[in-house]
């Protein structure tokens, strides 16, 4: 825990020493306003503890760390527009707060700093580094993608989904992990393994994330309660209300997923309505269980000392933990 806290603060002291507030101000203020939020700051804070675990030198980990946490936020501000979210981490979201060209071009902007922060470090480990940095790039604008498609395909499956959300969220928790082993150059064997920790960690974090969508608070989830609800997305808990469903549920489902009501409240308490009679929570609950078990067993086979394993393994647990 005390790990944690201590690399939390070096991320967050690294943050405020960036000078994000440059000319033409139209196009920094937004990145300014994103930075700035206090944010979880959860993919820095595993490259640092990765590069920890194996011994490594933190300041060869730090500003491919920044590049990650510039380009997780790149990517928040891009998917806003294409959500249409008003909010973030309780907050407006930049396209809300200025318009869309104008948080594309912010995003467009922390994507190519990304690549400026990933660098700075030993000029040997670059090559691996960038390698892994750019692979996840791609793999994340493909979830993405898939995530855009599923909007107009009726026939998504659960595995659909999973591999899409593997790609979306996952891969850049593992390639967080991946660089900060890079970094402290770790045996190739334990690279894989604390990559994997990270995919299944990642898989078990979005389930998480869209079971808080529809069950958590509000004011602690950050985010407006039912949204993906709203947006008609197929996510876990709508597929398999869908493969669960009797006739009658499946047909008051689908009507329910294509209205584009002026108010959304009574639809979202209708789904709501619909998921608890399935049981959709406790469905989702489990599955998040089995791959958050299997993302401790890839972290228990990495060849590393288990007193500092521990410190990710509590990181683990906070997020897999995390209240409604």
């Amino acid at each position: 825990m005390v790990k944690i806290q201590e690399f939390q603060q070096i991320i967050n002291d690294l943050i405020e020493k960036q000078d994000f507030a440059k000319s033409p101000t139209e196009l920094y203020e937004p990145i300014c306003y994103v930075m700035s939020q206090e944010g979880k700051r959860l993919r820095p804070l595993l490259t640092l503890l990765a590069c920890d675990l194996f011994d490594g030198d933190i300041q060869q980990a730090l500003y491919p760390a920044m590049a990650i946490e510039v380009f997780h936020n790149f990517t928040l501000v891009h998917d806003d527009i294409m959500d249409n979210a008003p909010l973030r981490r309780g907050k407006e979201t930049v396209y809300k707060k200025w318009n869309s060209n104008i948080a594309i071009l912010a995003g467009d902007t922390m994507f190519a700093m990304a690549y400026q922060y990933a660098v700075k470090t030993d000029p040997g480990l670059i090559p691996d580094i960038l390698g892994v940095f750019s692979q996840a790039a791609i793999e994340v604008c493909e979830g993405q993608q898939l995530d855009m498609n599923f909007e107009n395909t009726e026939k998504v499956t659960i595995d659909d989904y999973l591999n899409m959300i593997r790609l979306k969220t996952a891969v850049l928790l593992g390639a967080s992990l991946k660089i900060g082993a890079i970094a402290a150059k770790a045996d190739p064997e334990s690279v894989k393994d604390i990559y994997q920790f990270g995919i299944h960690l990642g898989i078990a974090f979005q389930l998480k994330d869209d079971l808080l969508d529809v069950f958590g608070n509000e004011e602690k989830f950050g985010k407006k309660s039912g949204g993906d609800i709203v947006a008609n997305k197929k996510t876990y808990l709508y597929l398999k209300a869908r493969e669960l469903a009797d006739q009658l549920q499946l047909n008051e489902l689908s009507i329910l997923y294509k209205s584009q009501p002026e108010d959304p409240k009574e639809k979202i308490i209708k789904v709501k309505q619909l998921f608890n009679d399935l049981g959709i929570e406790a469905c989702v609950s489990n599955v998040m269980e089995e791959y958050y078990e299997k993302s401790l067993e890839f972290l228990d086979a990495v060849n590393a000392d288990k007193d500092k394993k521990a410190a990710l393994r509590t990181f683990a647990e906070q997020l897999y933990h995390r209240v409604h």
